[in-house]
């Protein structure tokens, strides 16, 4: 009897971290969202950052000082301080990313917005319920972002449109396959005779709900690359 109930305890625990996984991300999505929505709206603040190139690049590079730090710290962090460096990530997401209202349609964003619920919905559905170790798969899929990183890099100053094009393709199929891994791997992390909800597995799962987070936002962005109707 004892063995049941601490079977069930753990089952429970286990839907509970993978909830609150699910539940954060789309949380950090909101946040990102009516972030950019506002200051989009704002003629000041965009005005600032368009006419301050150090004040943008300075929000990008907190954004990815964040991360690190975050990724890096996350075990020595108290799980309050980690969530609100989380919500801080993803205002900053937000703002830097406000600046693709003024590129794209209100309706392009929007569509390609729903497309990239689905997908993304689809491959982390795929990841959470397979049987197959999909470890090779997201290695090549690592090594790819960074190929993305590099030609991304060598097309600022090339400016070539083929190559613009190919690298979204590319970019969508690697955070294809990064979604479907990262829900696997996540599951994996969260699924345990000894896992139980304390601080050091909702961490876990603030870590996990990260992850998908960004590999939405990197699905969303190349997704738009192809399918946004520009201004």
């Amino acid at each position: 009897m004892n063995t049941l109930t601490k079977s069930i305890g753990q089952q429970m625990a286990q839907a509970s971290l993978m909830r609150s996984v699910y539940l954060w991300m789309t949380l950090a999505l909101v946040i990102t969202g009516l972030t950019s929505m506002y200051v989009a709206k704002s003629m000041t603040l965009i005005n600032l950052m368009m006419q301050n190139s150090l004040l943008f690049w300075g929000l990008m590079l907190a954004e990815i000082g964040v991360v690190v730090y975050l990724t890096a710290r996350i075990r020595h962090l108290a799980f309050s301080t980690a969530t609100l460096l989380f919500i801080l990530y993803s205002i900053l997401n937000g703002v830097t990313l406000s600046l693709v209202f003024l590129i794209y349609t209100f309706s392009s964003i929007a569509t390609t917005f729903f497309i990239t619920a689905g997908t993304f919905g689809c491959m982390a559905l795929i990841g959470y319920t397979t049987k197959k170790d999909l470890t090779r798969i997201g290695s090549l899929c690592i090594m790819g972002v960074i190929g993305l990183i590099i030609a991304s890099l060598v097309n600022l100053f090339l400016h070539n449109s083929m190559m613009d094009l190919i690298i979204s393709g590319v970019g969508v199929l690697i955070f294809v396959g990064l979604t479907a891994y990262d829900a696997q791997k996540i599951k994996q992390l969260l699924t345990g005779n000894d896992v139980e909800v304390n601080e050091s597995t909702q961490k876990i799962a603030l870590l996990g709900a990260m992850t998908l987070y960004l590999d939405f936002i990197n699905l969303f962005l190349y997704l738009l690359r192809f399918m946004g109707d520009r201004k």
